[in-house]
Order: C-alpha cells, then structure tokens, then sequence
C-alpha cells in the first residue's frame, strides 16, 4: 500500500476524493483521518492540480471556494515548503518580501491592537470602546490594496501558466473578506446590531484574515516562485506602487540580478520607439501624438479585442479606477471578481450580436459619480471588433450651471 501512496498519480485521486467527501457531507474529522492514515504530504501544485481537475469535471468554483477554509484546515500541517535555494521573499524590496511583510503588519494589527479591544468592547461596548474598535477595522480595510496588488498583478501570472483554478477561488473569497470586514465597519458606525452580534462578525472576519494568511503564504507564494521568472517579476514590481500597500512600504528598491528588457517589452505588448505615421480615417498622426492624445482625454478608456483580451488602456493624470500594465493580454472575464464574470459575459455577448451597441453603468465613488459606458467596437463592415470602456467622473459636469462663452 505503501507504494501506491508514494505514487504522484494515486495521491491525485485521494485529493481529489477527500474534496468530493467534504462536498457529500462528511465531517472535517472524517476526512482528516483518512487524510493521516494516505497521505504524507501534499505540495501546493498539487492542491492546484486538484482544484484544477474538480473544476474541469463540473465542480462549480463556488462550491470549492465554500470548502475553501474547510481544506485549508485539512492541508494545515502538510503543505511542503516549496521554496528554491534564495527564496526571494527573503530579499527586500522584492515583490514577496513585500507581501510578507504586509502580513506581519496585518497579524501585528490584530494581535496587538484589534483582539484587545474587541475583548474591550465584549465587556463594555461604551461609545469609547467602539470608536476605537472602529478605528482598528479601519485600518484593517487597507487589505483591500493587498487583495487588489494579488489579484491585478500575481493572478494574471497564474493564469498565464495554466493555473487558474486557485486564483479564481482565492478572489472569491478575498470579496467574501472584504464584506466582512465592511459589515462590522457599518455596524459599528450605526449601532443598528447588539453588542454579541458585532463582537461575533469581528471575530469571524479576523479569523478569515489570518486563514487567508496562512494559504497565501503555504499555498499562493509556493506557486508564484515555481512559476514566475524574475522578469515577470519586474514588472509586478513596477506596476505595484499604483495600487499601493498596506499598512508598510517596500523595504528598498529591488535590483534583479538579470533585466532582458526586449523580452518584457515584448510581453507587455510594447513595440520599439517608431518615427513614421499611422494614417487614420480622418488625418494622420505620429504614434506619440495618438498616446499623448488618448492620455489627454477626460476620461478613463479600456479597449478588449473580439477574442476577449485587454489590449489597451489609457493612463491620463486622474484616474477612475486603476489599471497595472498586466492586465495587458489578460483576458476580461478574469480581471473582475468570480461574482461579477457573468454580468461581464452577458455585456459582451449583448454587444457582440448586435443586441445592444451600448450599456451605461452610474454609481457613486465618495465625492465622485463615476459613469461608465461600454460601446461596442466595429468597422465599416459591421465587423464586430471588440468593446471599449469609457470612464468618468461626471460630478463636475453636473455642478455646472448658466453659460460660459468664448467671448467672455
């Protein structure tokens, strides 16, 4: 029996049976103990190749990701470390280092600051204690910059490699972490629940932060140094200031050993410097005028082909939302949450068969009213191009009143 649990393949299968008993109903002890009595170790590729195969057998992603802390508490213990000689989450100013580091802070947080006064509040939810038990989720909330830099700019990574499964899960319950921690921030601001029900959704949502923790550092990072090249790196790291941090800042500036600059360029879609001009419908104009001018404009626009994949962006001095250069080549349906894909999926369908040639989105953003259109991108034939996706900020258009001429 030995031999067969030793064997890659057959351990495959038990992963793949211990999810599938979870989802019947049987019980995390249960499944731990057939877990201890077949399994020695489990790699983090191998978690991947799991939720890969149940995903393409019919397995719907929100089924694994409603197991999702349930596994991780399976797998707790036996994850091997996957790390390479110089594990570049050990070099400061790297990308990893960064993102560990975000974690101590966020574990510091909790169990300096946060834990404390939720035990405060449990004994005596006076104004004071609340205040400051707000205080400590607001800054909580700054994980949402870590999530955001996970998902916009390691994920694209993943996915180019063929993993797409974990991603996919992990953003989903990123958004289920962000609700929560957003659901004690209300009720504390408006007191509208009792003192054991706040209490209750603190502890819960920081229980899920540190889980979080744990499979981002046992399962996410294992993955991203098996797979990313130190290029691809670079470019995460150049790209990570836009998001921002949470609660730190990188420790330096790191300075890969290697930088093939004509290979990144070539992978983030960027062409050599060219003088001649591109001939347009209407004028002719150099391709610096054409960047300058699409940077120019009042509004944000993104560009997706007719195959489904980000191909442009503008990147004009006040941004709506932000857009890191690795989306480039992404496809769409992956640069929006899981909860979100089919809402995507149905404007593009709408807009590609001609049913609509354009859909119009408005939601307040603080002091902003952020309008969003989607067009539908086509040629003088017809042809279906692809959709673009224009931006903006529309409270100051709204503010304005009587007239201004040009004669004044």
């Amino acid at each position: 029996m030995s031999e067969l649990i030793n064997n890659r393949e057959y351990r495959q299968k038990v992963l793949k049976e211990l999810i599938k008993e979870l989802h019947d109903g049987k019980s995390v002890d249960e499944v731990k103990a057939r877990f201890a009595e077949l399994i020695e170790g489990v790699s983090a590729s191998e978690i991947s190749e799991m939720e890969q195969a149940l995903i393409r057998e019919g397995m719907p992603v929100e089924e694994i990701q409603r197991l999702c802390d349930v596994h991780a508490a399976v797998f707790k213990g036996s994850i091997e470390e996957i790390h390479e000689a110089q594990d570049p989450g050990t070099i400061p100013g790297h990308p990893l280092h960064t993102f560990k580091l975000e974690n101590r802070a966020l574990e510091a947080l909790i169990d300096g600051k946060l834990l404390p006064r939720l035990e405060r509040f449990r004994q005596d939810d006076s104004a004071e204690n609340a205040r400051l038990l707000a205080e400590a989720f607001d800054a909580l909330w700054e994980i949402d910059k870590h999530y955001s830099r996970k998902e916009n700019l390691f994920f694209p990574y993943l996915e180019k490699y063929g993993i797409t499964a974990p991603p996919k899960v992990m953003w989903g319950v990123d958004d289920e972490i962000r609700e929560a921690i957003k659901a004690v921030r209300r009720a504390l601001a408006d007191y509208s629940e009792g003192k054991d029900v706040i209490a209750e959704r603190a502890q819960t949502a920081v229980h899920r932060v540190k889980e979080m923790i744990y499979k981002e550092e046992n399962i996410l990072l294992p993955m991203l140094v098996e797979n990313l090249t130190e290029d691809e790196w670079l470019t995460i790291e150049a790209e990570s200031g836009e998001i921002g941090y949470t609660l730190t800042e990188p420790q330096g500036k790191w300075q890969p050993a290697r930088v093939d600059v004509e290979a990144k360029a070539q992978r983030r879609g960027e062409q050599a410097p060219d003088d001649s001009y591109v001939k347009l419908s209407a004028g002719v104009l150099a391709p610096e005028e054409i960047n300058a001018i699409f940077n120019t404009l009042p509004v944000d626009i993104t560009y997706v082909d007719k195959t489904g994949a980000v191909k442009f962006f503008s990147q004009g001095k006040e941004r709506i939302f932000a857009r890191p250069k690795t989306i480039l080549g992404r496809h769409v349906t992956n640069c929006h949450p899981p909860a979100s894909v089919h809402i995507v999926e149905s404007i593009i369908a709408d807009l590609r068969s001609g049913k609509k040639d354009h859909e119009d989105f408005w939601l307040r953003m603080g002091d902003k009213y952020v309008f969003i259109r989607y067009f539908a991108v086509r040629n003088e034939d017809g042809e279906f191009l692809g959709v673009m996706e224009v931006t903006q900020d529309i409270a100051p258009l709204q503010a304005i009143s009587g007239e201004k001429r040009l004669a004044e």
